[in-house]
């Protein structure tokens, strides 16, 4: 789960870390009444949507006076910010940040995720802040210095002290920055994150130490343990047909390809996604239906898939475990029913009662293309896209 920059600052915040003076504002209205209420002469307008890139697509302005933040709310407000993040249609902005003025003398990159390698946290720092981490791990991995925290004994100050010392910060910007860590770390560890990064972590012109940006991702497994970041998310900015999928129960995921996917299982989902590609042609989806679906499943997972405007083929790849095949073949049976299949569909059953499911098929005459492997149904579904 993802949140807004705003509600990641407010997770620092009553943890301790230090962060700009700023509200959140839904209309231009509040926006004007925010810049009034932080006072000064300087504010900065940023467009809140679950997508980085926002400086380089527009939807960051730094402004002198009233009457510039009602000119650039209005701009913000309900435009569709296009970043390297988004699609080619971006995402709509419904939410603002106004937020105090910040002389910057250094701008820093910090961030935390989980090492899956070392089963441990590991805190990335360099003195490349302020632009995107992903281009300088590419162009200059070496100005990306890591820390690995042992979780038997937690972050460690000398550590971290190290670790700053690496991306230029001494003295008592040291002792802020360990501080600062510490506190972060904590932040992302009581609230189950999966990602925290702070880009740019500035050095104000006044000796200061602050969050100028944050974001915050969350292990949806252990969401149950934290209704209050539950309470923060914000459906508008995520996929309607997704959302629609973990209502029923299913993993779906959209893509930009034209080759809708029903697998039942992750590890042969992305199997099924690559061999797609290895033939040549784009999947439109993940989409796991588990172990245990049932036929109303399968039936609302066509539906979902059918949504797609730019949908070619659909492959059908299942190879029955727990999920049987004769499930499938009857939830296929149903949809067919259900739903008008004006496109090809491949499918490729194996495993348990797959006998009974190809008998159910066959009776119910659907018109569709079998495949025995992988690689068959693969070839067939990308030709009938190209077809």
């Amino acid at each position: 789960m993802k949140v807004h920059e705003y509600q990641a600052k407010t997770i620092l915040r009553d943890r301790g870390v230090s962060v700009p003076r700023g509200i959140a504002c839904f209309s231009v209205d509040d926006a004007l009444k925010a810049a009034q209420d932080l006072g000064g002469n300087r504010w900065v307008v940023k467009a809140q949507i679950h997508a980085g890139g926002r400086g380089k697509g527009g939807g960051v302005k730094v402004v002198g006076s009233i009457d510039e933040v009602k000119e650039v709310a209005n701009q913000l407000l309900g435009m569709r910010l296009v970043t390297h993040q988004t699609n080619a249609n971006g995402q709509q902005v419904k939410r603002l940040l106004v937020e105090e003025g910040v002389g910057i003398d250094r701008e820093l990159y910090l961030g935390l995720v989980i090492d899956r390698a070392s089963q441990k946290v590991v805190i990335m720092a360099s003195a490349e802040g302020g632009t995107e981490i992903e281009e300088v791990a590419a162009a200059t991995p070496d100005k990306i210095f890591k820390l690995f925290v042992d979780p038997g004994q937690g972050i460690v100050d000398a550590d971290v002290s190290a670790l700053l010392e690496r991306v230029g910060l001494t003295g008592d910007h040291a002792e802020q920055g360990v501080l600062f860590v510490k506190a972060l770390y904590m932040a992302f560890w009581d609230t189950d994150a999966s990602l925290a990064e702070i880009n740019p972590l500035v050095v104000t012109t006044n000796g200061k130490i602050i969050a100028l940006d944050a974001k915050f991702n969350f292990d949806d497994n252990a969401l149950f343990r934290h209704p209050d970041v539950v309470a923060m998310r914000d459906t508008d900015e995520e996929d309607p047909a997704e959302l629609e999928a973990s209502a029923v129960g299913l993993n779906y995921i959209s893509l930009d390809g034209d080759i809708g996917c029903l697998v039942n299982g992750a590890g042969l989902a992305m199997a099924t996604m690559d061999i797609i590609k290895l033939y040549g042609g784009e999947p439109a989806n993940f989409l796991d239906v588990g172990g245990g679906a049932t036929a109303e499943q399968v039936t609302e997972a066509f539906k979902i898939m059918l949504r797609n405007p730019d949908l070619k083929a659909i492959l059908v790849n299942i190879f029955g475990g727990i999920m049987r095949c004769d499930v499938v073949a009857e939830g296929l049976v149903q949809a067919a029913g259900v739903v008008k299949l004006s496109i090809p569909l491949v499918v490729r059953l194996e495993g348990t009662n797959v006998e009974k499911g190809r008998e159910i098929l066959e009776k119910a005459g659907l018109d569709m293309v079998t495949a025995t492997t992988m690689h068959d149904a693969a070839q067939k579904a990308v030709a009938a896209a190209q077809g």
